[in-house]
């Protein structure tokens, strides 16, 4: 879109990597270093000076977040904290969009949906780490970033965070995610194996977030002189109330797509992971109203985009083409 761009990230975290097959570091600046690296990211900031920051750099993985929750908290919690002071130091930030999660909330396993205003909590380390990294965003916005001065002169940053659904798309090949482990079986020719069949979920293609953080970072930097107007504070992305739907339904409709007839099976050892919420829904009423946003892409085009990209890369196809091809395609929706 025009933006020059640098990256701050761990390597690839899976072979094989949508970061490599689509050759993105391409078309940006990176460097590969932790983001629990305090002085490592303030010189990599100070180095860049952007004037809009997008801040997803994380440990996503519920499963990992038990097996290593010192990690998780060190990344999640202090990672942002780091990122956040280093903004604070770059005069020429002005934006900043912490990306968190749906998890971010306390779970009372209420069937309706969850608001921006509903308390925060997390029962496992994910969740609870994320909800931590939302009151990190909050204290520094409202004690440091909005009322910021560089050299006597008023530079507010403004700051919001966004609490995305579950987001599909393909390129994802991290373990113990729903969507690749099920089209991966199917395209195996196996049934699909599936830990939590009735747990309901906000499912929803990568871009429609995407498309709400750009959108959501254009508000907050066109405000940035009043500390984001109306765009700074926390935000819901999240897809129509109808596709919140259980993962057996996904399993099914994939199998559809996939043109097979096969079925899925309860995974046998469900009852030995860890706790994970049964219900989940996001109500995005506020950025509807006060953003303009909607999601764009039903959930049956979006598990059909997913499983065309999948197919693609079985195949040798040219990821990034194929990428730029749905980008383009999401574009014309919007």
């Amino acid at each position: 879109l025009g933006a020059k761009v640098f990256g701050y990230a761990l390597g690839s975290p899976t072979e094989p990597s949508l970061f490599e097959l689509a050759r993105v570091g391409a078309g940006l600046s990176h460097r590969q270093v932790d983001v629990r690296d305090a002085e490592a990211l303030a010189a990599a900031v100070e180095e860049a000076s952007p004037e809009v920051v997008f801040h997803l750099a994380a440990q996503s993985l519920v499963l990992e977040g038990y097996e290593d929750p010192l990690g998780t908290f060190a990344t999640n919690v202090q990672g942002t904290a780091n990122l956040l002071e280093a903004a604070r130091c770059c005069p020429a930030v002005g934006a900043v969009v912490v990306v968190t999660t749906d998890k971010c909330y306390a779970n009372r396993e209420w069937p309706w949906a969850y608001r921006e205003t509903d308390r925060l909590g997390g029962r496992d380390p994910y969740a609870a780490s994320k909800a931590a990294a939302e009151l990190v965003t909050a204290c520094y916005r409202e004690s440091f970033l909005e009322s910021r001065e560089v050299s006597g002169e008023r530079r507010p940053v403004a700051v919001a965070s966004a609490r995305a659904g579950n987001v599909i798309g393909a390129g994802d090949w991290a373990p113990h995610r729903l969507v690749p482990d099920v089209i991966g079986a199917l395209l195996d020719g196996r049934e699909p194996v599936l830990r939590h069949p009735a747990a309901i979920r906000p499912w929803q293609h990568v871009l429609e977030p995407v498309g709400a953080y750009l959108l959501l970072g254009q508000r907050l930097f066109e405000g940035r002189d009043e500390g984001g107007g109306k765009a700074a504070g926390a935000w819901n992305f999240g897809p129509a109330e109808e596709d919140a739907r259980p993962v057996s339904w996904i399993a099914e409709r994939l199998a559809a797509q996939a043109g097979g007839g096969l079925g899925w099976q309860r995974d046998p050892q469900a009852e030995d992971y860890p706790h994970e919420a049964t219900f989940l829904r996001l109500d995005t009423s506020q950025a509807r109203l006060q953003l303009g946003w909607r999601p764009r892409l039903g959930l049956e085009d979006a598990l059909a985009w997913t499983l065309e990209g999948y197919r693609a890369h079985r195949q040798g196809g040219d990821l990034r083409a194929l990428m730029l091809e749905q980008i383009a395609r999401y574009e014309g929706l919007a």
